[in-house]
């Protein structure tokens, strides 16, 4: 099931915020705590929860059992920022399984309990393709309404419209993959173009 079919920029996206900030999130915390609590000590606390983290996300991806053990590394971790990156893969291994009520509430998890917008603004975009997927229309399209950075708006405006064309709603998915199209929506996705290509409406003759 294509769900993340075009969200390759997304995945990166989550990809590189892990690689540069999962450690730096927690010493960021120290840098904010450390008058409280003694710098030094709690410093390397911190490094040692983050690095102690890390190695049980790299063992619980090469068990090959995420989904089935998602619930409990994130219970386990839930002060993590790979507790977010656990639920991301789970949803994605719960698609991949037809399992989409699985990867609804983990992309839900994450809406609530991730601070990040981007991130959490991912999962808001990934869990309105679920509902696609499960015809569940207008709560996609609810679940799109919610407030995202302004970088999403193309995403936003092509899934509505894929949300409008699965309805039979031509018109509205017109006007909302051109909102796409102008704001950027076209840079490196020609499927946008070809949806809009497919619902060109033709000049009447002359």
């Amino acid at each position: 099931m294509e769900i993340y079919s075009t969200e390759e920029q997304q995945e990166e996206a989550i990809k590189r915020f892990f690689r540069e900030n999962g450690l730096a999130l927690a010493i960021g915390i120290v840098a904010g705590l450390g008058g409280l609590y003694g710098w030094k000590a709690y410093n390397q606390n911190q490094i040692t929860t983050a690095e102690k983290a890390s190695d049980s996300f790299t063992q619980l991806v090469e068990s090959g059992a995420v989904l089935e053990k998602a619930d409990t590394f994130i219970k386990d971790n839930s002060e993590s920022s790979y507790s977010t990156l656990t639920a991301f893969v789970a949803a994605k291994e719960a698609v991949e399984k037809n399992d989409l009520d699985a990867a609804s509430e983990k992309l839900n998890w994450i809406i609530t309990n991730e601070q990040n917008p981007e991130l959490k603004a991912t999962a808001t975009t990934r869990l309105a393709r679920v509902h696609l997927a499960q015809k569940q229309y207008e709560q996609a399209l609810t679940t799109l309404n919610a407030q995202l950075p302004a970088s999403f708006a193309a995403a936003v405006a092509e899934l509505k419209g894929d949300v409008y064309a699965a309805q039979g709603d031509k018109d509205q998915a017109r006007s909302q993959y051109q909102a796409a199209a102008d704001n950027g929506g076209l840079e490196n996705n020609p499927l946008l173009q070809i949806k809009l290509d497919d619902l060109a409406q033709t000049s009447p003759a002359a």
